[in-house]
């Protein structure tokens, strides 16, 4: 467990403080790519923020990485955890900010990120936002680009479709003290679960143009379809559909995805 001082934007006396955010990212044998995650993250234009590593327990030179990079992190902790949700409730734990984003080890955030959500933000106060959405730009391990993802929230189309990214989302500190942490249980979705607790009384807004580059590995059919299993029992769970309805349309789905896959649309 180790502590140090996070980067703070030094302001004139007498100014009041910008938002502090949270960045946090859970890693697991990923050292090929932390350096540049870290990177994109110290290379913000917008400087009030804490990072915040969580590592699973790595033994590729992912906890060589972090020392190397200890002085610019707020916390890191390496041990065994039970999954991505597991490790993000440790870095919600132990932040500290006012907003939180949630960055994988291989994503690459772009300079003007934070400040863009500050921004956004500063323009909608009277709304007391809770969620913030982006766009996405879905790259290949090369970094090429494959498509840009990622929709204004609204609960029509989410109580269908996780249709925004969790790379691409400010957490207000609010939302989780309102509707509690990650569900450690779900392996793939916990993200989208927390956001069904409050239904459409979510307090969500879109910066509409991308924040970060998501590198997308091959998803195979077994992952997919865990996806999609988890996704509809937390639907039924929440009450967005009946265990039947559920039932049918998880069917549906996992029917959709098998034939997309043998006429090779992914």
């Amino acid at each position: 467990m180790n502590h140090y001082p996070g980067l703070e934007q030094m302001l004139p006396a007498g100014t009041s403080s910008p938002p502090r955010v949270s960045i946090i990212t859970a890693v697991y044998n990923a050292n090929q790519y932390l350096d540049a995650c870290i990177q994109s993250v110290l290379n913000q234009t917008y400087k009030n923020f804490e990072f915040i590593i969580i590592d699973g327990g790595s033994t590729d030179g992912t906890v060589d990485t972090i020392k190397k990079n200890q002085q610019h992190l707020s916390y890191w902790i390496s041990e065994r955890d039970k999954g991505i949700y597991d490790a993000w409730n440790k870095g919600l734990a132990a932040a500290k900010g006012d907003w939180l984003l949630f960055v994988g080890a291989d994503d690459l955030l772009y300079p003007h990120a934070l400040q863009s959500y500050i921004d956004h933000i500063d323009q909608h106060a009277r709304q007391d936002l809770e969620f913030v959405s982006s766009r996405i730009e879905l790259v290949n391990d090369d970094l090429s680009p494959i498509r840009t993802v990622g929709e204004r929230w609204t609960w029509k189309r989410f109580r269908i479709d996780m249709i925004t990214w969790h790379v691409g989302c400010f957490h207000s500190r609010r939302l989780f003290d309102t509707y509690g942490v990650f569900d450690p249980k779900y392996k793939i979705c916990g993200d989208y679960e927390l956001l069904l607790r409050p239904k459409d009384r979510l307090i969500a807004s879109f910066v509409d143009k991308p924040t970060v580059r998501m590198r997308m590995g091959g998803v195979s059919s077994v992952q997919l379809f865990g996806a999609i299993d988890e996704t509809y029992e937390a639907k039924v769970r929440h009450g967005v559909f009946s265990p039947m309805s559920g039932y049918l349309l998880r069917i549906i789905r996992k029917t959709k995805v098998t034939v997309n896959q043998f006429l090779g649309r992914g």
